[in-house]
């Protein structure tokens, strides 16, 4: 009977049809440079509207794609955190708000605070006074936006392996991309942590709140990520982390002068395009800064010596998953141009939010890794077929 049943699961997989995504395996991992362009794409859509109900759409396609393709690991938590910081940042501004005052007029009054007088060179300033639905209304926007851009960029954090991210770097920025990768796997290892110690105190009948359980527990935590440090390191020094080959001076010379060029170029073609007036020069200068810090970013890489073991590779799911969020802040800043006030509803006077078909259908088009992204196995090992 057993085997009859395997035989039967067996052909109804193969029946499947060939354009649905596979079980993830190591040798068709989608790259993390991909999970990364798409949920950058994301936020770029994000930072150009305040308007609440596209916001809301892109966070939910966010979310939809991280509970559809992350995986089990430690980084793959971090998603309901970032999701915390959101709503903390939108309370803070809110706070702000009604503290500290808003420059939007507004003629419905909710309740006014007991204003704190200041002199006179502090005009423009105010602490406490009126406050209205309109300044409330503005602030929850303001707030929703960036909200909503840093869950898109935690969406990656919870994707994306950091360790295969340094195998995309270059080796100029090997070194201080290790760092990074580091400091990211940090936190969601020490989360871990905490919640495998406080199962364990909760199975033992210990409490698990207050300041003394608190004690306890952040003594293992941070015994085990110490240890952890210094194996990470052990293992770095053992493999001949941080060797340098030898380069003549004038290389050096050459990498510096273009690499910080480039940057300052980048720096001014990007406020040249964000200013009204520097559009003429800045997609120039953006080209060149781009051009001249990647030569010096190839010239800087002759120095690390290092291999590089099963590379990963960009296939048709990779770029169609970067293709994807690029693709909705493309329609996003398309849309801006176009149509400016479906994407920035007024709040004086005081209207509902409308949601606007096109941005709405292009911000659909980041449910696509949710389709090709390959399968990540359940936690039994086993993948459900649905």
């Amino acid at each position: 009977m057993t085997g009859t049943t395997a035989g039967r699961r067996d052909t109804a997989t193969h029946r499947l049809p060939a354009w649905r995504a596979p079980a993830a395996t190591r040798s068709n991992a989608v790259p993390a440079g991909a999970w990364w362009l798409w949920a950058l794409g994301l936020a770029t859509a994000a930072s150009r509207t305040t308007n609440p109900l596209l916001l809301g759409l892109l966070v939910g396609v966010a979310g939809y794609v991280v509970a559809a393709r992350r995986t089990d690991a430690p980084w793959a938590r971090s998603y309901g955190m970032f999701i915390r910081i959101g709503l903390f940042v939108i309370a803070v501004r809110l706070l702000f708000s009604v503290f500290l005052g808003s420059p939007i007029p507004g003629t419905h009054t909710l309740f006014t605070l007991p204003e704190v007088p200041l002199p006179d060179w502090a005009k423009g300033v105010r602490i406490g006074g009126r406050v209205t639905a309109e300044q409330l209304l503005f602030a929850l926007y303001d707030g929703a936006k960036l909200a909503a851009l840093l869950i898109c960029v935690g969406a990656a954090n919870s994707l994306a392996n950091p360790a295969r991210l340094l195998k995309s770097l270059p080796g100029a920025l090997y070194e201080a991309g290790v760092a990074v990768v580091v400091a990211m796997t940090f936190a969601p290892n020490m989360v871990a942590d905490v919640l495998r110690l406080r199962t364990a105190r909760r199975l033992r009948g210990r409490p698990t709140g207050g300041v003394r359980a608190v004690l306890q527990i952040g003594l293992p935590v941070l015994e085990g990520a110490l240890e952890r440090s210094v194996a990470v390191a052990a293992s770095m020094d053992a493999r001949g982390y941080g060797r340098t080959a030898r380069v003549p001076a004038a290389v050096r010379h050459t990498t510096n002068v273009l690499t910080l060029g480039g940057l300052l170029g980048v720096c001014a073609g990007t406020y040249g395009l964000l200013a009204a007036e520097g559009a003429g020069y800045g997609v120039p200068l953006l080209v060149a800064g781009l051009l001249a810090a990647m030569a010096g970013l190839r010239l800087g890489g002759a120095r690390s010596v290092r291999t590089r073991y099963r590379p990963d590779r960009w296939g048709v799911r990779a770029w169609l998953i970067a293709g994807s969020g690029a693709a909705v802040a493309a329609a996003m800043i398309w849309a801006g141009t176009a149509d400016p006030a479906a994407l920035h509803p007024g709040v004086v006077p005081l209207t509902a939010p409308v949601l606007p078909l096109w941005p709405a259908a292009a911000v659909l088009l980041g449910l696509l890794p949710a389709v090709v992204a390959p399968v990540p196995p359940s936690p039994t090992g086993f993948q459900e077929q649905v």
